[in-house]
């Protein structure tokens, strides 16, 4: 166990409650000390939502520990269950109920006896799991339990629909343009002429997920949410599922050409090859701006990439294959899935970086010194430390990155908003020398710019006098240079004279 002040992913309690509150009339019961219901703040802060957050905690304080928690815990469900009449309701474990060894079942089993609606344990190791892979386990045990309740009573349509229908998985609250991808999914499938039976879990009634098996397959856009849900889908009804993240313009085709694989292996007749040119050509712009001469100056530009493995894998794929940017390196903080991350990346970068430890991130940018990056709200963070413009294209991310406007990162339109992000994130670091030279920039202060808080040196007078003359897109580089090389030789203070002596010796 460590202590950190970033956390790319939160720890599992996070994922369960970020899939019992994208179900429509599904509460759930916290237990945990205070100060672990910031889930409340941050979902209503950062997603907007117009309605309170249907999360209780059951705080576990000095009172509960010496009489024991069933009792309080049982009673938060059964009133919340009374006061708000909700289909399900889920008891979410945290980190402090498996310190204290509590047997959830048991309150569950307790609860179950006086409560109207459903009641259940979300069964999570959260020593284990982190907060996407505990999404993603929730997802599904809230999916087997309502398929498995409606097979006993004998309610459960197993017969596929007459025309070609979908299951859309993996769409959730605080997920990074999620809202936006599904409504450009949903006018894909329309559009491919696929009907969609049901979208989970955001937005979704529980009642509704008894119709899944009716689909001809399931669509999983995210690779870190749905995967299982899919997979025990297809296990108990041989429902196919497609989990190519149609992200680009080359792999929007490949999910597509995929998808018609799927349908005509069950009876269907689709042809979608006209529809992918059509988008390609027409409709999306991607495919013509690589032909530009914007896109062009960008060839062979170096970039790093990171994030979770969905977002990071695509933009890697787009920025080496379909714009010719030189991806130095590409990471993800997925590292339980590391071995498919790889394998999707490595031949589009010179290397490839798992790892959950921000510094290490923030080390390997100043390292290779890319013109951009694109990653979390913390390589943004790095990047302005840095003066390197950074693209998000991941979560974690900041209320700036849910924005209002309609801005999806899937389909065709997809293609359009990522390629101006890539456009706009290198052109950006530009700004500062374009400004110097028609004016209107104030350079006379310079400001230390560098991962460590402090860097230990002193800038005299005329070195910094000196520093202030370099232009403004490249003086970020020359400073740390400048203090790389006195640090090396052991100098405090850094002079002109130093600055001179570090330019020489990288034959600057």
């Amino acid at each position: 166990m460590k202590l950190a002040y970033w956390m790319y992913s939160g720890p599992a309690h996070i994922g369960t409650l970020r899939i019992a509150s994208s179900f429509k009339n599904v509460h759930a019961i916290m237990h945990a000390p205070l100060g672990d219901d910031y889930f409340n703040v941050m979902r209503s802060m950062l997603s907007r939502e117009r309605n309170f957050t249907p999360v209780t905690t059951s705080v576990v304080d000095r009172n509960v520990l010496a009489r024991g928690s069933q009792e309080k815990v049982v009673d938060n469900i059964t009133r919340k269950d009374a006061e708000e009449h909700p289909d399900l309701i889920v008891l979410t474990p945290t980190c402090t109920s498996s310190i204290l060894q509590e047997d959830l079942h048991n309150f569950v089993e307790r609860a179950q006896l006086e409560a109207k609606g459903d009641v259940m344990l979300a069964d999570v190791n959260h020593y284990r799991y982190n907060e996407l892979q505990a999404a993603d386990r929730t997802l599904q045990q809230i999916v087997q339990y309502y398929i498995e309740k409606a097979r006993k009573k004998g309610e459960l349509p197993t017969e596929k629909t007459a025309k070609p229908s979908v299951n859309i998985i993996g769409v959730s609250t605080l997920g990074f343009h999620n809202n936006h991808d599904v409504t450009e999914l949903k006018r894909l499938m329309t559009d491919l002429g696929i009907q969609v039976n049901t979208v989970i879990p955001e937005g979704a009634s529980v009642h509704e997920l008894k119709t899944m098996p009716q689909a001809w397959f399931n669509l999983i856009p995210y690779r870190e949410l749905g995967l299982t849900t899919a997979k025990y889908l297809e296990e108990e009804f041989g429902t196919p599922y497609v989990d190519i993240t149609p992200m680009g313009v080359v792999e929007t085709a490949r999910c597509i050409r995929k998808i018609q694989q799927v349908i005509n292996a069950q009876g269907g007749e689709v042809n979608y090859e006209d529809f992918i040119n059509e988008q390609t050509l027409h409709v999306s712009q991607a495919a013509w701006f690589s032909r530009s001469i914007d896109c062009q100056n960008l060839t062979g530009k170096k970039a790093v990439v990171f994030g979770d493995n969905t977002h990071a894998a695509a933009l890697t794929k787009i920025l080496a294959r379909e714009m010719g940017i030189h991806v130095v390196w590409a990471g993800t903080y997925c590292k339980y899935d590391a071995d498919w991350f790889r394998e999707q990346v490595s031949e589009y970068c010179d290397e490839v970086l798992i790892t959950d430890d921000h510094g290490e991130i923030g080390d390997a940018i100043a390292r290779v010194e890319p013109s951009a990056i694109f990653g979390t709200q913390m390589e943004r963070h790095v990047g302005k430390r840095l003066d390197i413009p950074c693209g998000v294209i991941a979560a974690p991310i900041h209320v700036q990155n849910f924005p209002i406007g309609y801005k999806p990162f899937m389909g065709y339109e997809g293609t359009n908003q990522i390629t101006d992000l890539i456009y706009n994130s290198f052109t950006l670091g530009m700004e500062d020398h374009l400004l110097e030279i028609f004016g209107g920039h104030d350079t006379k202060e310079v400001i230390t710019k560098g991962i460590s808080a402090e860097s230990g040196l002193n800038w005299t007078k005329d070195g910094q006098a000196e520093l202030n003359k370099i232009p403004g897109f490249v003086r970020g580089k020359v400073k740390r240079n400048t203090e790389k090389f006195a640090r090396e030789r052991g100098f405090k203070d850094i002079s002109a004279e130093v600055l001179y002596a570090a330019k020489e010796s990288v034959g600057a």
